[in-house]
Protein backbone atom coordinates (compact mmCIF):
# COMPACT_ATOMS: atom_id res chain seq x y z
CA UNK A 1 0.00 0.00 0.00
CA UNK A 2 2.78 2.43 0.87
CA UNK A 3 4.61 1.73 -2.38
CA UNK A 4 1.45 2.48 -4.36
CA UNK A 5 0.88 5.69 -2.41
CA UNK A 6 4.44 6.86 -3.05
CA UNK A 7 4.11 6.03 -6.76
CA UNK A 8 0.89 8.05 -6.88
CA UNK A 9 2.69 10.91 -5.16
CA UNK A 10 5.50 10.74 -7.71
CA UNK A 11 3.16 10.73 -10.71
CA UNK A 12 0.50 13.15 -9.42
CA UNK A 13 2.65 15.41 -7.15
CA UNK A 14 -0.16 15.44 -4.53
CA UNK A 15 -2.34 12.83 -2.86
CA UNK A 16 -5.22 13.06 -0.40
CA UNK A 17 -5.37 10.33 2.23
CA UNK A 18 -5.77 9.84 5.95
CA UNK A 19 -3.28 11.47 8.27
CA UNK A 20 -1.83 8.18 9.50
CA UNK A 21 -1.25 6.89 5.97
CA UNK A 22 0.26 10.23 4.91
CA UNK A 23 2.75 10.09 7.77
CA UNK A 24 3.72 6.53 6.87
CA UNK A 25 4.06 7.28 3.14
CA UNK A 26 6.07 10.42 3.86
CA UNK A 27 9.01 8.48 5.29
CA UNK A 28 9.09 6.08 2.33
CA UNK A 29 8.88 8.95 -0.18
CA UNK A 30 11.70 10.87 1.46
CA UNK A 31 13.92 7.79 1.52
CA UNK A 32 13.27 7.23 -2.19
CA UNK A 33 14.22 10.84 -3.01
CA UNK A 34 17.42 10.47 -0.98
CA UNK A 35 18.31 7.38 -3.01
CA UNK A 36 17.40 9.12 -6.27
CA UNK A 37 19.61 12.13 -5.53
CA UNK A 38 22.77 10.03 -5.89
CA UNK A 39 21.51 8.57 -9.17
CA UNK A 40 23.58 5.40 -9.25
CA UNK A 41 22.40 2.20 -10.88
CA UNK A 42 22.36 0.42 -7.54
CA UNK A 43 20.09 3.10 -6.03
CA UNK A 44 17.80 2.90 -9.05
CA UNK A 45 17.49 -0.86 -8.59
CA UNK A 46 16.75 -0.39 -4.88
CA UNK A 47 13.95 2.06 -5.76
CA UNK A 48 12.46 -0.31 -8.34
CA UNK A 49 12.59 -3.15 -5.82
CA UNK A 50 10.74 -1.02 -3.26
CA UNK A 51 8.20 0.77 -5.51
CA UNK A 52 7.59 -1.91 -8.21
CA UNK A 53 6.76 0.70 -10.90
CA UNK A 54 9.48 1.52 -13.40
CA UNK A 55 7.70 4.59 -14.79
CA UNK A 56 7.47 6.17 -11.35
CA UNK A 57 11.15 5.47 -10.70
CA UNK A 58 12.11 7.06 -14.04
CA UNK A 59 10.17 10.20 -13.15
CA UNK A 60 11.67 10.21 -9.66
CA UNK A 61 15.24 10.02 -10.95
CA UNK A 62 14.70 12.24 -14.00
CA UNK A 63 12.45 15.06 -12.78
CA UNK A 64 11.97 15.10 -9.02
CA UNK A 65 15.43 14.29 -7.62
CA UNK A 66 17.27 17.02 -9.61
CA UNK A 67 14.97 19.64 -8.09
CA UNK A 68 15.90 18.54 -4.57
CA UNK A 69 19.65 18.11 -5.18
CA UNK A 70 20.61 21.06 -2.93
CA UNK A 71 18.07 20.23 -0.23
CA UNK A 72 19.18 18.03 2.69
CA UNK A 73 15.78 16.68 3.67
CA UNK A 74 12.15 17.61 4.15
CA UNK A 75 11.04 16.93 0.58
CA UNK A 76 7.34 16.54 1.42
CA UNK A 77 4.72 18.42 3.41
CA UNK A 78 1.52 17.27 5.06
CA UNK A 79 -1.41 19.66 5.18
CA UNK A 80 -4.29 18.76 7.46
CA UNK A 81 -7.84 18.73 6.11
CA UNK A 82 -11.21 18.18 7.71
CA UNK A 83 -12.52 14.86 8.95
CA UNK A 84 -14.03 12.33 6.58
CA UNK A 85 -17.79 12.19 6.81
CA UNK A 86 -18.22 8.41 6.97
CA UNK A 87 -15.82 7.39 9.73
CA UNK A 88 -14.51 10.76 11.00
CA UNK A 89 -10.93 9.90 9.99
CA UNK A 90 -8.60 12.90 9.83
CA UNK A 91 -7.73 13.63 6.17
CA UNK A 92 -4.49 15.16 4.92
CA UNK A 93 -2.78 16.17 1.70
CA UNK A 94 0.72 14.84 1.08
CA UNK A 95 2.68 16.81 -1.54
CA UNK A 96 6.19 17.75 -2.63
CA UNK A 97 7.58 20.94 -1.13
CA UNK A 98 9.18 22.57 -4.17
CA UNK A 99 7.22 21.07 -7.06
CA UNK A 100 4.32 23.01 -8.55
CA UNK A 101 1.05 21.10 -8.66
CA UNK A 102 0.18 20.27 -12.25
CA UNK A 103 -3.00 21.80 -13.61
CA UNK A 104 -5.28 19.28 -15.24
CA UNK A 105 -5.68 19.43 -19.01
CA UNK A 106 -9.42 20.04 -18.73
CA UNK A 107 -8.84 23.17 -16.67
CA UNK A 108 -6.45 24.48 -19.32
CA UNK A 109 -9.01 23.87 -22.05
CA UNK A 110 -11.77 25.57 -20.03
CA UNK A 111 -9.55 28.61 -19.45
CA UNK A 112 -8.93 28.95 -23.19
CA UNK A 113 -12.65 28.75 -23.91
CA UNK A 114 -13.36 31.52 -21.41
CA UNK A 115 -10.68 33.74 -22.94
CA UNK A 116 -12.04 33.15 -26.45
CA UNK A 117 -15.56 34.06 -25.38
CA UNK A 118 -14.39 37.26 -23.67
CA UNK A 119 -12.39 38.32 -26.73
CA UNK A 120 -15.41 37.62 -28.97
CA UNK A 121 -17.64 39.81 -26.79
CA UNK A 122 -15.24 42.75 -27.05
CA UNK A 123 -15.29 42.84 -30.87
Amino acid sequence: MLANMVCSLITENRITTTLAKAKAARSVAEKMVTLAKSGTLHDRRLCVARLHQIDAVKRLFGEIAPIFKDRRGGYTRIMHLNQRRGDAAQLAILEWVELPVAVSETAKVEDKKVVEVKEGDKK
